[in-house]
């Protein structure tokens, strides 16, 4: 079986239901897993009309009824959405349709009807406007899975990613590191790839300070006290794992394929190696969910939407990493 993957449609007033309708065009994505949109079905519709797809939008009941490589962009409906809702414009309506979107998509995963979620880009504003009152999809989703804490992984092409802290400061983000926090950030990153079919992923972890530290010449000692506890404990578990490693030295070395997944401690030292190496290609991927979920690295678009100009490109990127990483994906012959 193709690992059958649910595409949020986001905001409906975005560039979202535009990209999908592009991407689902392009053959080598439905020969390799079963796409079907979660959202609305007319705003599906003038999504396909605006970009000129050569394919018809058909409703599905259920993801069953998604065939290998369908000729049609399948929609599982939610009518959500007014049909005359404005592109480009901040919506209550479009806010309560993207959080809808994603309920389902995340019920869907739950049951185990679909292998991954990928997520079209929803405005935090509309929103909040619809009273869901989420910072954004990943708390989102992690309050409908039940989920307690998850990571970021993003990925360019030759590389991967995880990141210990994300949005804080770097003297908050360095005083929020331990050992326990590296160890659970590692084991989810590696039982990610286990499930994706990596037998024995490498993993490698960045330090925090120049040189890893130069034996305490540098920092206070965060390598010993902060980092290593964590990657000690999970190479005891036979985890494939080395570090801390100067990040300067180790990004080069993650490039070139010597890694499989690197361990960033803080936002800006995962992201500037993952965005110089592809900016236009990165995605999102949450770790840790009871489902595997990646995402554009773009918003709405609220300037251009309806008008057959966004990049849909990301959007592969995204759909390409979704197969890739979904349990089943070892038998798509993408």
């Amino acid at each position: 079986m193709k690992p059958t993957i649910g595409i949020t449609m986001g905001d409906a007033a975005g560039v979202g239901p535009e990209i999908i309708a592009k991407a689902l065009a392009e053959p080598e994505l439905r020969a390799a897993a079963r796409l079907f949109v979660v959202g609305d079905a007319e705003r599906m519709r003038q999504a396909a009309a605006i970009v000129g797809s050569p394919l018809s939008v058909r409703e599905v009941s259920n993801p069953g009824e998604v065939a290998d490589g369908d000729e049609s962009i399948p929609v599982l409906n939610i009518d959500a959405v007014p049909a005359d809702l404005p592109w480009g414009e901040l919506s209550a309506d479009a806010g309560n349709g993207s959080y809808l979107f994603i309920e389902k998509a995340v019920q869907l995963a739950m049951a185990g009807e679909i292998d991954a979620i990928c997520t079209g880009p929803l405005n935090k504003a509309a929103l909040h406007m619809a009273g869901h009152a989420f910072p954004g999809h990943t708390e989102l989703l992690a309050a409908l899975s039940g989920t307690e804490e998850v990571s970021m992984m993003l990925t360019a092409p030759n590389m991967r990613v995880i990141h210990v802290t994300t949005h804080l400061g770097l003297v908050d983000a360095v005083a929020a590191i331990d050992g326990a926090r590296v160890y659970r950030t590692i084991k989810r990153g590696n039982d990610l790839l286990v499930g994706a079919g990596t037998e024995r992923p490498r993993i490698a972890v960045c330090a925090i300070n120049p040189h890893a530290g130069e034996n305490g010449l540098f920092g206070y000692g965060e390598e010993a006290s902060k980092i290593a506890p964590g990657v000690e404990r999970a190479v005891a578990e036979g985890m494939d794992v080395v570090g801390p490693l100067p990040a300067d030295t180790l990004f080069y070395r993650a490039a070139r394929g010597d890694f499989d997944l690197v361990v960033a401690q803080y936002h800006d030292q995962g992201h500037i190696p993952v965005k110089v190496l592809g900016l236009k290609n990165g995605v999102n991927v949450t770790v840790g969910l009871p489902f595997v979920r990646t995402s554009v690295d773009h918003g709405t678009a609220f300037d251009i939407a309806g008008k057959n100009i966004a990049d849909h490109e990301p959007l592969i990127e995204a759909l390409r990493q979704a197969i890739e990483l979904a349990p089943t994906h070892e038998s798509a012959d993408a």
